[in-house]
């Protein structure tokens, strides 16, 4: 069985050479993702550090499971993937079901919502994701203990802790 670390070196190879949308290695991205999941397990937190793997590159669910990667792990990466032909909004009611995907795909919004990485979009494809991302909150957020999204949005992204305040507050 594979360990954090064994995992994050996985992630890394993977994902060698590429960019998120503003330019940055993509490995920052789902090492940010993973970071918001310490407060909870191991599992977790290597689920954060694959999330986008089988989407991003030419890693499968099969081949995870081949190097060791425990089912669970590889089961919340293949619940968060795309699927083509799926809406985003069908995939992120989908997620829902799955209670360990819901906190890795709140982990992700968190991290894609971040205001560092949103001011440097262009201002029509920032207020579009923006729009996008709020919207996948509303689901996500309805579907988890807001203890468990405090303790994410509290290392990713603190400046949703507002949106979480006034959310429980209504």
């Amino acid at each position: 069985m594979k360990s954090v670390n064994e995992v994050d070196f996985i992630a890394d190879c993977a994902h060698a050479g590429q960019v998120d949308k503003i330019g940055a290695p993509y490995v920052e991205h789902v090492r940010a993702v993973a970071a918001g999941l310490e407060p909870f397990d191991g599992e977790l937190v290597m689920a954060g550090l694959l999330h986008d793997i089988i989407e991003d590159t030419d890693w499968t669910a099969e081949r995870l499971r081949e190097e060791g990667v425990p089912e669970r792990v590889v089961a919340i990466v293949e619940a968060v993937t795309n699927q083509k032909g799926v809406p985003y909004e069908e995939k992120i009611r989908r997620i829902t079901t799955n209670s360990d995907a819901t906190l890795v795909k709140i982990s992700d919004n968190a991290h894609n919502s971040h205001p560092d990485r949103a001011t440097q979009l262009p201002e029509e494809k920032r207020a579009r994701l923006a729009a996008k991302y709020r919207a996948a909150r509303d689901v996500l957020w309805a579907a988890a203990d807001d203890r468990d999204i405090e303790a994410i949005v509290t290392i990713v992204n603190p400046s949703l802790l507002a949106e979480l305040r006034d959310r429980a507050a209504a």
